[in-house]
């Protein structure tokens, strides 16, 4: 019975982790939309520094931010 238990925690904190993740996509492509930044690299980092997110993500979260911005600069 405990062992049961204890997979169905981690099968639902492997969920969560996913949620969070999407969440802080989500969270920085609305951000690149309303502040629009110049240099997408400096806007990720001060974002990961703000919001504290755990390191390594830096060139995926670029990434998102030029793609988001790219979006913007091709409607206009």
């Amino acid at each position: 019975m405990l062992y049961g238990t204890a997979i169905q925690g981690i099968r639902e904190g492997c969920g969560l982790a996913k949620r969070g993740h999407n969440e802080v996509r989500e969270s920085l492509r609305e951000m690149a939309r309303i502040y629009q930044p110049k240099d997408a690299r400096k806007f990720v980092r001060e974002y990961i520094r703000k919001y504290r997110i755990t390191g390594g993500y830096e060139d995926e979260l670029t990434m998102i931010v030029e793609h988001e911005l790219g979006k913007i600069n091709s409607a206009s």
